[in-house]
């Protein structure tokens, strides 16, 4: 039951995910914003979660495991920010390169810790 759960979290994570590359590939950047944005997103669902589970005294394995490994693990992308990251300093666009690591590490990190807290009032 365990695999069908992470399954199926993982598969609407991963929808998600291409609908916002898809939605966003109009926007003409070289800074990889629909990778960005899947990760801060789905950093910030996590810590949500697991700070509700955390405050409430929750333990809830088959939603933990649908939502934060499955579709948390789907929509967020750490081979894709990896490779974008390659990308643009592999081209030359060394600052956007760094400040894509920066921005990700920082923002995610903070998301996290946002929703964590953030769920002390749900």
């Amino acid at each position: 039951m365990n695999f069908v759960l992470v399954f199926i979290g993982g598969g609407l994570g991963s929808v998600v995910r291409f609908s916002l590359s898809k939605y966003l590939a109009s926007v003409t950047s070289i800074f990889p914003i629909a990778t960005f944005l899947s990760n801060t997103i789905s950093s910030f669902i996590l810590g949500l979660l697991l700070g509700y589970f955390f405050h409430k005294q929750i333990d809830n394995d088959n939603v933990r495991l649908l939502i934060s490994t499955g579709f948390c693990g789907g929509f967020s992308t750490f081979s894709t920010f990896s490779y974008e990251t390659f990308s643009l300093a592999f081209a030359g666009n060394f600052q956007v390169a760094i400040t894509n690591v920066f921005a990700n590490l920082l923002l995610c990190y903070l998301a996290v810790m946002g929703g964590f807290f953030l769920s002390k009032f749900l």
